[in-house]
């Protein structure tokens, strides 16, 4: 029997319209009336993803920031940080400076970066999150973060995976989130990682846990969970790891799952 369920937010929870739709959200609901703990799993900010929390009725802590913060959504009181290293934000940020690439940060749950360009506004008008521009990113980078992005071609990034892994070294975690961002954070700031710490926290047994996601961020807490689940939209990679696939963000899948492994089983 399942009692913990963690949800990627982006092409998963919410359609391609960017919503969570009223069948998703009685599925949500029913599932929290069965005694389940439904929780949110996301790269997304902490500011960003509350708000979409908020609006679905949750009220447990959420997993943000690809796991490097969980946080209550009652009494916003933080459960699980990790930050960035210092030094191998600064190494980063030194690369980014001499090869010209974008690279944003997060200070106090505020996005900045160095300077405004199309990046940047894309980014924050996907996710509907203010930004701030700080010229001298030097101070930026003295102080903590759960994640640090740069953003780029696809094929580009992948190329840079390997050369970032090497001058970063083993104390910080890299994920793609999507093709074009490139996310860094501390090693133990995965989706995994932090789903591990709130079946402990909620005092369940990683067999009873469930995990759906669509990205390869999100594969650390598919393979840690009883049941890792891939959305029908997910990339391949995430699909052939998963121990099930279910249907797409626009076809409901949440709901589907919810409806199979939950409410049936009760």
């Amino acid at each position: 029997m399942y009692k913990l369920i963690a949800i990627d937010i982006d092409d998963t929870l919410i359609n391609d319209h960017k919503e969570v739709t009223p069948a998703t959200q009685q599925a949500l609901e029913d599932a929290v009336k069965a005694g389940v703990v439904v929780t949110l799993a996301t790269g997304r900010a902490y500011a960003s993803a509350n708000k979409i929390a908020r609006q679905t009725g949750l009220n447990v802590p959420i997993i943000t920031y690809q796991g490097a913060l969980v946080k209550n959504l009652l009494d916003e009181k933080v459960l699980y940080e990790r930050y960035m290293p210092i030094d191998a934000a600064r190494k980063l940020f030194q690369y980014c400076i001499e090869h010209d690439l974008h690279l944003q940060t997060y200070i106090d749950d505020k996005l900045y970066a160095r300077e405004e360009n199309q990046k940047l506004k894309d980014y924050a008008g996907l996710n509907n999150t203010q930004y701030h521009i700080e010229p001298d990113f030097e101070k930026l980078i003295a102080q903590p973060t759960p994640k640090m992005l740069i953003i780029d071609e696809p094929a580009y990034l992948d190329e840079l995976i390997p050369v970032f892994k090497e001058l970063l070294g083993d104390g910080v975690h890299i994920t793609k989130s999507k093709p074009n961002f490139l996310e860094f954070m501390h090693k133990e700031g995965t989706k995994g990682a932090a789903l591990t710490f709130l079946a402990d926290h909620f005092g369940c047994d990683l067999s009873e846990t469930i995990a759906i996601g669509d990205s390869w961020n999100d594969h650390e807490m598919l393979e840690v969970a009883g049941l890792g689940v891939a959305m029908g939209n997910a990339i391949q990679p995430l699909k052939e790891l998963a121990d099930y696939i279910t249907a797409s963000n626009n076809e409901d899948g949440v709901k589907q799952v919810i409806e199979e492994f939950v409410l049936k089983a009760k």
